[in-house]
Parts: C-alpha cells; structure tokens; sequence
C-alpha cells in the first residue's frame, strides 16, 4: 500500500512539476523554499523514502544558502529565510540523520552570525546516536560549547570523546589551548581553517575564508598588544603605536568594511562587530 500511494505521488509530481517550476520562479525569495512537512508521522508514511526525501531536503537547503552569499557575506541576514531554512535542514536531519553534509550544513550556517547554537546542538546530539563512530560531531559540539556557550565542562567531555576516536592530538591540543592558554581565538582559527578544509560547496566556502581572516587579523594583534605591555609595562592607546614602535608592520583591513580598535581591557574589536561571537 505504501510503494502505491509513492508511486501516484510521483506520477503526480512529474505532471504538477514544470507548473510548479514556473510559479516558483514568480515568488518573492523569502517563500522560495516553500513548505517542509515536519514531525515523525511524515517519515513513518515515507518509510524507506525517507532517505532519499532527507537528501532531498539537504540538497535543496545548500542551494538555496549558496544563492544567498551575497546577502550572507554582507550580513544582510534579513534578505535570508533562516526560520524556513533551519526547518528544513531539521527535518532533514530526522529524516536522513546518516547524511553527514545535512549536519555539516546546521553546524556552518546556523552557529556564526545566527546563534542558534543550542539548537544546533540538540540536531548534532540527535545524529550522534545515529553516527557515533563520527569524530566530527563531537568536535563540533566541543567547539560550540567552548567558543560560544563558555560551557568548558561538556566541552571537555566532547574534545575528549573526539580525541579517543581519533587517537590524535588535535582536539587534545584545541581543548588545551582554550582551557589553559585562554586561546579562544585560536581555536576559532583551527575550527575555520577545517571547515574551510572539508566543505564542498565554494560559496559557503568564501564565507568561512572571510570569517578566518578576519580572526587571523585579530590574533596578529591580540598577540601585538600583549608584546607591547611586556615591553613597556602599559597597555598601548591605539593600535597606531604597535606600528610606531614596529611590532606589527601595519594595521589590517577588517574584511568586513570596519577598523579594528583596542578596548579599555586591551581586547581587540572591530566597529563592524564582525560575527555573533567573534572579537568579544
């Protein structure tokens, strides 16, 4: 009865398609991704085509972010359906939580600039019952925890899972650098420089390249200001002095349109604000 009922669907789907096509094009973008069923009823009915109806889903979501880079990279984020959009990845996930680019997606588009950190946690936690041999969602969750929740306790407790998966020092060292060092930078720049390293699509890919060095920038001079007050014995007033003196060789250009500046604790920040989390 099941393989009935997806069969006339089909049927129906390839006569309504070239309507469907058309009027699609003649809607404003914000409704462009349309409506996603949701809840666990639909993915019982779909039975065994869930799978391929989750790919489908994370397919769709990927182009659609891709069409939006101009408005993302200009953090127009109203120009950008992310209440549809996140629907959709979440119920592609709970359709197809084996389907790795489905959560790769959530952890990139939804945690920077858009701080739905929690709610991508609680997607990774659902694959993660689905995918445990996969070291890459304990690492995300590690990162999430430590770099935007402060939360070092369940930080820890994923680096740690991620490490013993991989018997390697990465994730050894990135929880150590943050713990002990107070490197949250740094480790925002090894988390960038592997996302940029394992994403496929190139437009998110400009995204994250225009995040790391906007990061990298801020390290350079994090690192300046605190060789200047070993030097001296004092904080510098601007960042014009750690020129001045020759600690760095100039000031970089913020990739987001705004000029970096030191704050009365020395940190340093950008007048653009960069993205949810950065620079603070």
């Amino acid at each position: 009865m099941r393989y009935i009922i997806f069969v006339v669907s089909f049927i129906c789907l390839v006569i309504y398609m070239p309507h469907f096509e058309q009027g699609m094009k003649m809607r404003p973008s914000s409704v462009k991704l349309g409506f996603v069923p949701q809840g666990r009823l639909y993915g019982a009915l779909l039975g065994g085509f869930r799978w391929f109806e989750g790919d489908y889903y994370t397919f769709k979501s990927v182009i659609y972010y891709g069409e939006k880079t101009k408005d993302i990279m200009h953090r127009n984020y109203k120009g950008v359906e992310y209440y549809n959009l996140y629907r959709i990845i979440e119920a592609a996930i709970l359709l197809n939580p084996y389907n790795e680019d489905a959560y790769y997606f959530a952890q990139g588009a939804f945690t920077w600039g858009i701080g739905q950190v929690r709610a991508v946690n609680g997607l990774l936690k659902y694959v993660y019952r689905y995918r445990p041999w996969d070291f890459q969602i304990p690492f995300f969750l590690g990162f999430n925890y430590a770099y935007f929740l402060h939360d070092y306790k369940n930080a820890a407790y994923y680096f740690k899972q991620a490490a013993d998966m991989t018997h390697s020092s990465l994730f050894t060292n990135l929880a150590a650098r943050y713990f002990y060092e107070g490197g949250e930078i740094k480790l925002g720049i090894s988390y960038l420089e592997y996302m940029i390293k394992n994403t496929k699509n190139r437009s998110v890919k400009k995204i994250y390249e225009r995040r790391l060095k906007a990061l990298i920038d801020i390290d350079i001079l994090s690192q300046g200001v605190l060789k200047y007050k070993k030097k001296y014995g004092k904080m510098p007033k601007n960042l014009k002095e750690l020129v001045d003196v020759g600690i760095i060789g100039k000031i970089p250009d913020d990739p987001y349109g705004g000029t970096f500046y030191i704050t009365k604790d020395g940190k340093i920040k950008t007048t653009s604000k960069l993205a949810k989390g950065i620079g603070k």
